[in-house]
């Protein structure tokens, strides 16, 4: 009884996102400085990009560009990004081509008073001599009398290597030389996705980023509405089949990190489980599901450990709320881990292990001086087996 996989859409909440994007009211203006949604892995942020919030914009007659920086680690982002504008700008040149074609099929566009004539050669793009982003993104906003958004997924690691954050200056600047005309045609939008949540974040709060002082937010997980259309697809196709009920499915589905993956694999683990020995569903589920959560967790958890003693301290230290995240170079934490590990550590010996922390996604500055675990699921199941040991060692004592 597998659960189906067919996509579950979200129209509305596409709509919304694209209303506010390309006809913003006075409050949401500063979305055009940017925008950048952050989400863990696996919770469904490039589905929503390519199967709801791409079509949205396009039915409001934007031109989209979508680039996933994650498809090929092994070249640079700007190649990439430029490949993509370049494969683009060659569509909008060819009446025939499937962009076009898209463009008037969802937004009614008549494709033909459509004429993108380029003073330059597409491959001279990100060449010495050859044209810029800014001129470039401003001749397709022009010709085109229509906004031009540019969707970056896995944004993060653009600013991991020195191309990448050159190629997020030029795209500022794209922003600052076509936006702010006073009859500009059309406007260019970034927006940027990742699941590395601390990177995500400094991409706009940081100074020396590009995007500094765009908009930030949180991607919005799915929920119950997915959960009661998974619940009915499989009902679909097995009218017999035992389910659990919308609310216990609801919570494993927040046990196990609002992932749709392991979500499906708690229930197939759930249906296994009952033929094996018949039971209620809403008795097993919630256990199939605490399980899925321990067995991801403890991948993070061996990273930890991998990193030596201190990471784990360090990370046991945020994970407590310890001081609420602060204080992990203050004297009494530096008093604390010397207790802990029999000898002195440095505040930079702190600092290096901390960087670690962030770079594997596995912490997050919240605020200055503040950490956070990246994902509440792992800073849960950590809690879990702390708890879960300790029981043991005091069993263990009063035997």
């Amino acid at each position: 009884m597998p659960p189906s996989t067919d996509i579950f859409q979200r129209p509305e909440l596409a709509q919304a996102m694209a209303q506010r994007l390309l006809q913003p009211g006075v409050l949401d203006e500063g979305l055009r400085s940017g925008l950048f949604i952050s989400g863990l892995r696996r919770q469904g942020k490039t589905t929503f990009l390519l199967n709801d919030l791409i079509p949205a914009l396009e039915q409001h007659g934007a031109i989209v560009i979508y680039v996933d920086l994650w498809s090929n680690t092994k070249v640079s982002p700007e190649f990439l990004v430029l490949d993509k504008i370049r494969a683009t700008l060659g569509e909008l040149q060819n009446p025939a081509s499937r962009l076009m074609e898209r463009l008037k099929r969802v937004a009614g566009i008549d494709v033909g008073i459509l004429s993108f004539k380029f003073g330059f050669k597409l491959d001279a793009l990100g060449k010495e001599g050859g044209p810029t982003l800014s001129e470039v993104l401003q001749q397709v906003v022009d010709q085109g009398q229509r906004d031009v958004v540019l969707i970056v997924d896995e944004v993060q690691h653009a600013i991991t290597t020195e191309d990448g954050r050159r190629m997020l200056e030029g795209l500022k600047s794209a922003r600052d030389a076509i936006n702010p005309r006073p009859h500009t045609p059309g406007h260019f939008i970034m927006i940027g996705t990742g699941s590395h949540r601390a990177m995500v974040a400094e991409l706009t709060t940081r100074r020396s980023h590009a995007f500094e002082g765009a908009t930030s937010l949180a991607y919005p997980v799915l929920s119950e509405d997915y959960v009661a259309h998974l619940l009915a697809r499989i009902r679909q196709e097995n009218s017999q089949a035992q389910l659990p009920s919308l609310a216990v499915a609801s919570q494993a589905f927040v046990t196990v990190g609002h992932r749709p993956e392991e979500l499906r694999k708690a229930l197939r683990a759930m249906y296994l489980s009952m033929q094996d020995a018949p039971q209620a569903p809403d008795a097993v589920l919630p256990i199939v599901a605490r399980t899925l959560r321990l067995e991801a967790a403890e991948i993070e958890f061996r990273k930890i450990e991998d990193m030596g003693v201190l990471a784990t301290v360090l990370f046991d230290r945020i994970a407590s709320g310890v001081d609420e995240g602060k204080g992990l170079f203050s004297a009494d934490a530096l008093s604390s881990y010397r207790q802990t590990l029999g000898r002195d550590v440095s505040t930079d010996e702190v600092q290096r292990v901390v960087n670690d922390l962030l770079a594997e996604n596995l912490a997050m500055r919240s605020e200055r001086g503040r950490y956070v675990v990246t994902d509440p699921f792992v800073s849960d199941a950590w809690a879990e087996r702390k708890q879960i040991e300790s029981k043991g060692l005091t069993q263990s004592s009063g035997s």
